[in-house]
């Protein structure tokens, strides 16, 4: 059975509607992507070398990376050679089963968040100014509030003008309590008492907004450590999260970014926003295979509920719709 086949068939034990969120939010890139390496396999008889070299420019034009197009490449190559592929419409079942692969890596369990009944969970989202860090913070709260969870909402972007108001604006569209204090202040300070306040509360889930811009990258770094450092003495263990929010329309400004702040912080996970509005939807799988960090979110959409959670398969299905319905 195709990978195609098989991928439909597990499709359809799961949600139509987070098929078509994924199928939706993807169309850009697959447009990009699968209509140019269709346009390949048309012009190609067999899959020679020359074929594997547009394959290469057409994945690294969709920003998955240069170093994991290598690697996808040799596996490919590989793959072809063991299964003695003549047809090139016959690579485009082995390219989504690969990139299957390099996301799963093993961890397909890794898309959880680490939340646990009985506790307060502290989830700190780091990222730099115009990402859509507290729009992300806002569609996460709605997110737990309709499981059933009470959560509380830390504004600790004291910095940016209008951090706050905005945060409020989130609280107010998801009945969320918002904890603050004025403009300019200490980003620790608000920390401490949002615990203190969420404790009080009995939430489930203290969700904190952090700087994205200070005088420097160091000082960045520095302030995120020191909120870090106030929330872990409150809550031994805790943020029991540290999610990265990234905008997909930057591609390898995004990598760039997640590198500089994995080397600084425990970034357990990626939020790659505005995926809809990209046709290099790539950088994903340049995230999980070069930085080993697992994208736990990806946003598909402007609506509230358009957060979803990342699943590897509804990826490659966004990517190759036409085809696995065809199947």
């Amino acid at each position: 059975m195709s990978f195609f086949k098989r991928l439909k068939e597990n499709l359809t034990k799961q949600s139509d509607s987070v098929s078509n969120k994924f199928k939706d939010g993807l169309t850009k890139t697959r447009t990009n992507f699968s209509s140019r390496v269709n346009e390949l396999v048309s012009r190609f008889r067999k899959v020679d070398e020359e074929f594997f070299e547009e394959l290469e420019e057409i994945l690294i034009g969709a920003d998955v990376g240069v170093a994991t197009v290598m690697d996808l490449i040799d596996e490919l190559k590989q793959e072809v050679k063991l299964r003695n592929i003549q047809d090139p419409a016959d690579v485009r079942d082995v390219i989504s089963e690969k990139l299957v692969e390099i996301y799963d890596n093993g961890q397909e369990s890794s898309t959880s968040l680490n939340l646990q009944e009985g506790r307060l969970n502290v989830i700190l989202v780091v990222g730099v100014n115009g990402v859509g860090k507290t729009t992300t913070i806002g569609k996460l709260a709605n997110k737990f509030k309709s499981e059933g969870k009470s959560v509380v909402l830390a504004a600790g972007d004291t910095f940016r003008a209008g951090a706050i108001e905005q945060l409020e604006i989130w609280g107010e569209r998801t009945g969320t309590a918002v904890i603050k204090q004025s403009a300019g202040s200490d980003p620790a300070a608000v920390m401490f008492d949002a615990v203190q306040a969420a404790k009080a509360r009995k939430a489930d889930v203290l969700i904190c907004d952090t700087a994205g811009r200070l005088q420097n990258k160091v000082n960045l770094m520095n302030e995120l450590e020191k909120v870090k450092r106030v929330i872990e003495r409150e809550i031994p263990g805790a943020p029991h999260e540290v999610l990265l929010v990234l905008d997909a329309t930057t591609g390898q400004n995004a990598m760039n970014q997640a590198k500089q702040f994995s080397q600084s912080t425990n970034v357990s996970g990626i939020v790659l926003t505005k995926l809809d509005g990209t046709a290099k939807g790539g950088i994903v799988l340049a995230i999980r295979n070069e930085l080993d960090i697992p994208v736990k979110f990806v946003g598909l959409g402007e609506k509230i509920d358009d957060l979803q959670v990342f699943n590897a398969q509804q990826y490659v299905y966004g990517l190759f719709a036409d085809l696995v319905e065809e199947a």
